[in-house]
């Protein structure tokens, strides 16, 4: 019985001259100029951008435990939604992802649901308090196989454990993804420190709070040789500390938010917790900062930190609101903006910061290909020329706190493609 054919027709492949690509089952079969296949599905592609399907390092996806604000479900079929054909699931979930029973209790989930392919990312410490290693070694050898370690949320701020860590996880070639946050240097924190929160009178959270345990990291990393990765890097001062530690040939990498690149501590005199999240909106010298740094390759990977959270943890002063924001769904638009159509990176670089870089980051067999004959089929289509006010009443995600409500953004996700099988068609989930 032969598989089930699609043939795209005229896309621009990672930007480039418009091409025909046939997807044969789950491979790509042929990428050329005016191919045929009959009894194919044909999408016609008109020109628009075609793009290895992302692949997200950093998703919060909350089950188990705070199914109110996501499920895997949910969160999967939000990914397929922005294009993205793989998701990290964080660990900071109830119960913490601290054990290889929860890990693949998630990537089961993941693999149920069918949207995109989910890496359960697994705690390095026990609860993620910072105390005790969890089992790195059984989350690794579980059917999650798990190579990406982090406490998001949390800070590993015990230099010892980190140690121990960096070198547990070089056993199997694994990674650990450092939220670097020094927390005595941010208790009572609610926004970046600077002019706006002294106007303001709101508690600062100072870039050096990043910076040092960055600084921190990278030295561990290499003293040990073993790899660490920077999650939601934030400030013009961690750019310059990551930029030095790679002219060391240290094995550093690091990635940056969409919200980071787009956002500033501006946005929080309206006393919207919207603009609340973790690390804080920084100044329009830092944006800058990450801009460059993640044109010049600094900076790895653009990774979503999609937070969701039910409306009444946001809907509420913000002293008390939670930290974070949704971002699978508009993440792709917020990149076209900041970086493609200011010319600042490519298509073709799009592909390398959103698909293959965070692919093998997190070692993710059959994710971040190219698109090229006998490849997976992990495919994303992109109307580049679409322009549009965003509308959290659309989303699939099961929460609404973006920042990016009625704000007018490039580019809409048409086609995902998922191991050759559509997950988005025209726009909407199948």
């Amino acid at each position: 019985m032969s598989q089930h054919k699609t043939l795209i027709r005229g896309a621009k492949v990672l930007g480039d001259r418009p091409q025909d690509v046939l997807i044969d089952g789950e491979t790509i079969a042929e990428v050329g100029q005016g191919l045929d296949a009959a009894g194919a599905t044909v999408v016609e592609a008109d020109g628009q951008i075609l793009l290895p399907g992302l692949v997200d390092l950093h998703t919060h996806l909350r089950e188990p435990g705070r199914e109110d604000s996501e499920t895997v479900l949910t969160g999967t079929r939000a990914a397929a939604v922005g294009g993205f054909t793989a998701v990290h699931a964080m660990a900071n979930t109830f119960p913490v992802a601290d054990t290889a029973g929860v890990v693949e209790q998630v990537w089961r989930l993941g693999a149920e649901a069918g949207y995109c392919d989910v890496q359960p990312v697994g705690a390095v410490t026990v609860g993620l308090e910072g105390k005790q290693l969890a089992e790195l070694g059984a989350m690794h050898e579980s059917a999650a196989g798990v190579t990406v370690f982090s406490d998001d949320g949390k800070c590993v701020h015990d230099a010892v454990i980190m140690r121990r860590a960096l070198e547990y996880v070089k056993a199997f070639d694994g990674v650990v993804a450092q939220h670097a946050q020094e927390p005595r240097l941010t208790e009572g924190a609610q926004m970046n420190e600077g002019v706006v929160s002294a106007e303001l009178g709101l508690g600062g959270w100072p870039a050096v709070a990043e910076e040092s345990i960055i600084a921190r990291d990278v030295l561990l990393a290499a003293h040990v040789g073993s790899r660490v990765h920077i999650c939601h890097l934030s400030t013009a001062g961690s750019v310059e500390i990551v930029r030095w530690a790679k002219s060391k040939g240290w094995n550093v990498t690091a990635e940056v938010t969409p919200h980071h690149l787009l956002l500033t501590d501006d946005l929080v005199r309206s006393y919207d917790p919207v603009y609340k999240v973790n690390p804080p909106l920084r100044t329009e010298a830092d944006v800058a900062a990450l801009r460059e740094a993640l044109a010049d390759g600094t900076i790895d990977c653009v990774a979503t930190d999609h937070a969701p959270h039910p409306h009444e943890d946001k809907d509420c002063e913000w002293g008390a609101a939670a930290m974070g924001m949704v971002g699978l769904e508009t993440a792709l638009s917020v990149v076209q903006h900041t970086m493609v159509d200011s010319g600042l990176i490519t298509w073709n670089q799009v592909a390398e910061r959103m698909s293959f870089r965070p692919a093998e980051i997190g070692r993710l067999a059959g994710q971040g290909r190219p698109i090229a004959a006998g490849e997976p089929a992990n495919l994303t289509l992109l109307d580049s020329a679409y322009r549009g006010a965003v509308d959290p009443v659309h989303f699939a995600s099961r929460s609404r706190n973006t920042p990016y409500r009625g704000r007018d953004l490039p580019g809409r996700v048409t086609h995902t493609f998922l191991r050759g099988r559509a997950t988005v068609m025209d726009g909407n989930l199948t």
